[in-house]
């Protein structure tokens, strides 16, 4: 039977594939590690949303001025009836990341984090490049 074009080729596999599929587990970027940043007076405020995840499952790392945040996880949900034979089996690994630039002057220890309710806080203080100062090597001449 054909349905019309409105519907796409079938009416239902847009309602039971989303109905079937948790939304923090989709492929879609745009639900990964959302990312607020405010400026304060004093440095950079970020709020990362990591639904799903647990403190162990996510890493920061500050390399050559640019803070790296990743994040892993893998699930398995197995469901039995009462013979032992699988009803559904579900499995989810992914892992998914982001990098800021917060400068070269910033060091790890200057940078703080919390993890509470699946948001990732994070406090980057401002630093002011130091201006290099030139030195003038002179050359001792004898004579």
């Amino acid at each position: 039977m054909l349905m019309p074009s409105i519907f796409g080729e079938n009416l239902f596999d847009d309602f039971f594939n989303d109905f079937a599929r948790p939304v923090r587990f989709t492929n879609s970027t745009n639900y990964m590690m959302k990312t607020d940043v405010k400026e304060t007076e004093n440095g950079y405020e970020l709020d990362i949303d990591l639904p799903g995840y647990k403190k162990e499952d996510i890493k920061a790392e500050l390399k050559d001025g640019y803070m790296t945040i990743s994040a892993q996880s893998s699930k398995n949900e197995d469901e039995k009836d009462k013979d032992g034979k699988y009803i559904r089996r579900e499995r989810y690994y992914g892992n998914c990341s982001r990098t800021f630039y917060v400068g070269d002057d910033v060091t790890q220890e200057d940078i703080k984090a919390k993890f509470e309710d699946g948001i990732l806080k994070i406090a980057v203080p401002k630093k002011e490049a130091k201006p290099q100062v030139e030195e003038k090597k002179f050359i001792n001449i004898e004579g």
